[in-house]
């Protein structure tokens, strides 16, 4: 065993445990234990970065028969080569798994989420499941990245077709793909950029979708447009190129200016804020996007059907405007429901991410007349519970709610729940066989970063976690078997936690009384708060919350994507440590190690320093139990088999979901293997605000 771990009195000074703590508990604090083999993981085929895109003319364009018939000869659209960039995005053939495809058929979605409306820059979920991701193109991209190696890892781009380095390194030059419009056909321009940054993301009344702020891009950045084409960064430090991948979905994605600005108090004094945000609902059609797809029909609590973009900008190597897919549907259902449906075949794609449904469906993948297939990828999923450490005033909370962060903020208090926490049951209550492993917090086992000896892991211990709370001063003393506060706090009442955890998914809420039945067993009394999607974000955002059950984002699973989110290096970037408006972060001493460690990460471009690095934040982070490690398993990629240009290994999340990753505008079905499945054949949406496509 390494010496770090020795229960000794250098050990406990490290780890920040008393010798009194150590000699109390019957396990040692250890490395993780190595994770079970799984061999139904798909395998990935790396590729060079450039070998994915470029941007560039072609001698002729190409698109639908029907679209040149219906809306080209009758004067309804321009022709194609007027509607695309000077300069359109090519995407490579020889990077298209099965090569060029044709044109025709609909990819049927389920999903569980609810649109709240398309107001995406002021924080309106369009229901998720993959909605957003077709409709909002970013400066740059990153979910393809999973098939590059990591030493030729960086952001593809996008919206940005190139960016240059001042000499010094404190300035990036954007240059944003010319010629380039909306799906209403209006020019989109640096105009785009500058509204999203100014009057969404530095606005400080406005929370734009997926937690854009001023810090995401780096403490004291600027941003102003040269021209109409250009725009400039403005960088506190030198060559900080991480923060390209916060340029990518989902946290600089702009909405079109032209209308979003119509309701936005700068613009429109008789508006406010909240009119602003909420000016665009469901019902709301047509809306502009960038995206390849646009919403033409909404029904409530049935259905979003999404059709071509006329005036998309991306094109394969023969010329043909992308998307090959016509349509886009959403069926408004349950995520659960996702899962059984595209096994059974009335759905096409499911990020198989609910371990409850992997044995069933993959009983059902294997048949011979599965219409689906059925692909895991790496563990990369994970859980972590997470206890809010403000101290300061972050959510107001009551008398209650604070003595329970003072508690949180205790790092005995943090290691005894952690030692309580029997990681090998709650992932068998999930699903038997070698699916979950245990995971005590930190990165996440599937990102390269990743250290297995740098993972500190404190083993299942019930009597050594009751002996820390005895230490914290938490004992039972009116029998009833949960501990009480001392009698000179909270009146000597029990202890009581509100677990914050989302309704919309089994998994979530399966581990969430999971938790509240070994906290039992504890002595500490849990008490649900189980919300929808919507309601939990927004408590989530609002800092009133205790504890809450929270799956890993992008920041654990790949590290380079919202790297900033690692730890609180500003007011608004930690899911569980932020301060209320003009406060200050009272930040624990590891906390303060675990922000100089992500802000030396992000300023630097040596991979061995970088490597390093992480390898510290990795020990820091799990010794001093930033988060509580629940469970971590793979996820599978669930598509139906009629698609073409589906990459090998594509992993249901990791710097996007797979919704992205797959890259769905070059996805096709083949002539021969077309469904009868679009509601509005040889149609393209109307104006925006006005009802339905048009024909």
């Amino acid at each position: 065993m390494n010496s770090f771990f020795h229960p000794t009195k250098t050990a406990a000074l490290l780890l920040g445990v008393s010798a009194f703590a150590v000699t109390a508990w019957a396990s040692e604090p250890t490395v993780v234990p190595e994770q079970p083999p799984f061999p139904a993981q798909g395998k990935i085929t790396y590729v060079p970065r450039d070998s994915i895109l470029e941007f560039k003319a072609l001698p002729e364009y190409k698109e639908p028969d029907w679209v040149t018939e219906k809306f080209v000869k009758t004067g309804k659209l321009p022709p194609v080569a007027e509607r695309l960039p000077k300069e359109p995005l090519v995407f490579k053939t020889g990077n298209m798994p099965d090569g060029i495809g044709v044109y025709g058929d609909t990819m049927r979605h389920v999903v569980g989420g609810r649109p709240e409306g398309w107001n995406y820059s002021a924080g309106q979920t369009q229901g998720w499941g993959g909605i957003d991701i077709e409709m909002f193109e970013c400066l740059t991209r990153t979910a393809p990245l999973y098939q590059v190696e990591a030493k030729d890892v960086e952001p593809l781009p996008n919206l940005a077709k190139s960016w240059d380095w001042s000499e010094d390194g404190h300035k990036l030059t954007m240059h944003l793909i010319e010629g380039a419009k909306w799906s209403d056909g209006v020019p989109f321009s640096s105009e785009d950029v500058m509204f999203y940054w100014e009057d969404n993301v530095i606005d400080p009344n406005v929370s734009p979708l997926n937690g854009a702020t001023p810090e995401t891009f780096g403490e004291g950045t600027t941003l102003k447009a040269i021209d109409a084409n250009t725009v400039e960064w403005t960088f506190k430090d030198a060559f900080p190129r991480q923060h390209l991948y916060s340029m990518a979905y989902g946290t600089f994605c702009p909405g079109p200016a032209h209308i979003l600005k119509t309701k936005h108090p700068k613009y429109n004094k008789d508006m406010t804020y909240d009119q602003y945000k909420n000016g665009f609902p469901p019902e709301y059609m047509n809306t502009p996007v960038m995206g390849a797809w646009v919403p033409v029909e909404y029904r409530s609590d049935d259905i979003v059907v999404l059709r071509r973009n006329p005036y998309y900008w991306k094109v394969d190597e023969a010329g043909n405007q992308l998307p090959y897919l016509n349509e886009m549907h959403y069926k408004l259902s349950t995520w659960a429901d996702r899962d059984v449906q595209a096994i059974a075949g009335s759905g096409d794609f499911s990020n198989l991410e609910q371990p409850e449904n992997f044995v069933e469906s993959l009983k059902r993948a294997a048949q011979d007349t599965a219409p689906a297939r059925l692909a895991f990828g790496a563990r990369l999923i994970g859980y972590n519970l997470h206890m809010n450490l403000s101290g300061n005033g972050w959510g107001e909370p009551d008398e209650r709610a604070q003595a329970v962060r003072e508690l949180n903020r205790n790092e005995d208090f943090r290691k005894a729940v952690t030692m309580a926490v029997d990681r090998k049951k709650i992932g068998e209550s999930l699903v038997k066989g070698p699916f979950t492993a245990i995971y005590p917090g930190g990165l996440s086992s599937g990102t390269s970063f990743y250290d297995r000896q740098s993972t500190v892991y404190y083993p299942f211990d019930l009597e050594g976690a009751k002996a820390l709370l005895e230490k914290v001063g938490l004992k039972d003393t009116d029998g009833n078997g949960f501990v009480n506060y001392p009698a000179d706090k909270m009146g000597g009442k029990d202890v009581e936690i509100v677990l914050l955890v989302t309704s919309d998914y089994n998994t979530d809420k399966n581990l969430a009384e999971g938790v509240v039945g070994q906290m039992e067993q504890l002595g500490l009394r849990i008490v649900l708060n189980s919300l929808d999607g919507k309601q939990r974000d927004a408590t989530n955002y609002a800092g009133k919350f205790d504890w809450m059950v929270h799956r890993n984002s992008a920041e654990l699973s790949s590290v380079v994507q919202n790297t900033p989110q690692l730890a609180p290096t500003g007011p608004r970037t930690s899911w569980h440590h932020r301060v209320p408006e003009s406060g200050q972060l009272d930040l624990l001493p590891y906390e303060q190690q675990l922000v100089d460690i992500v802000n030396k990460f992000i300023a630097s471009n040596d991979n061995d320093e970088r490597a390093q690095l992480m390898k510290d934040y990795q020990k820091v982070a799990t010794t001093n139990v930033d988060t509580i490690g629940l469970t971590e398993y793979p996820g599978a990629l669930i598509i139906n088999k009629r698609f073409s240009n589906i990459p090998s290994g594509a992993p249901i999340f990791m710097f996007n979901w797979a919704e992205d990753t797959v890259i769905r505008e070059r996805v096709f079905v083949a002539a021969d293997k077309q469904g009868d499945y679009e509601l509005f054949p040889e149609q393209l949406p109307g104006k925006p605000g006005e009802n339905g496509p048009i024909n």
